[in-house]
């Protein structure tokens, strides 16, 4: 222990830099946010919406409630008053929902916040209609 008191300190001890990681980490930071930014802001993948056609309602789930172009109802392929929509509507526990692809968004929003169909499962239908170009 008398020896360590003699020898003078250590004047060659090596100091760790650490900027050059800190250098390292801001750059590899920087080349994950441009590689993430360019794939969110690629061109989105095609989704494509459902299209809506005359199809008879006997092969679609029931009871299904049809919205059409001009904002009329159907349900079940019988045309029905919105006011009427309760009543029709009081012993089921489920109803299907089929909507025009262009209708406006608030359509749907205003139909879904009816008080006949607050007490109802409301399931959206879709049809997928393959066009000539697939």
């Amino acid at each position: 222990m008398a020896l360590r008191k003699v020898l003078p300190p250590d004047a060659n001890r090596l100091k760790v830099d650490n900027s050059f990681f800190i250098v390292n980490i801001v750059l590899l930071l920087i080349l994950f946010f441009l590689a993430t930014g360019q794939l969110l802001n690629s061109p989105s993948f095609g989704v494509e919406l459902s299209e809506t056609e005359e199809l008879p309602v006997e092969v679609l789930p029931s009871p299904l409630l049809i919205v059409n172009g001009d904002g009329s109802l159907s349900l079940d392929g019988e045309p029905i008053a919105a006011e009427l929509l309760g009543p029709a509507l009081a012993d089921q526990s489920r109803v299907h929902l089929l909507i025009p692809k262009n209708a406006p968004a608030s359509q749907l929003i205003e139909l879904l916040a009816r008080p006949e169909l607050s007490t109802v499962e409301v399931k959206l239908v879709t049809i997928h209609y393959r066009g000539e170009e697939e």
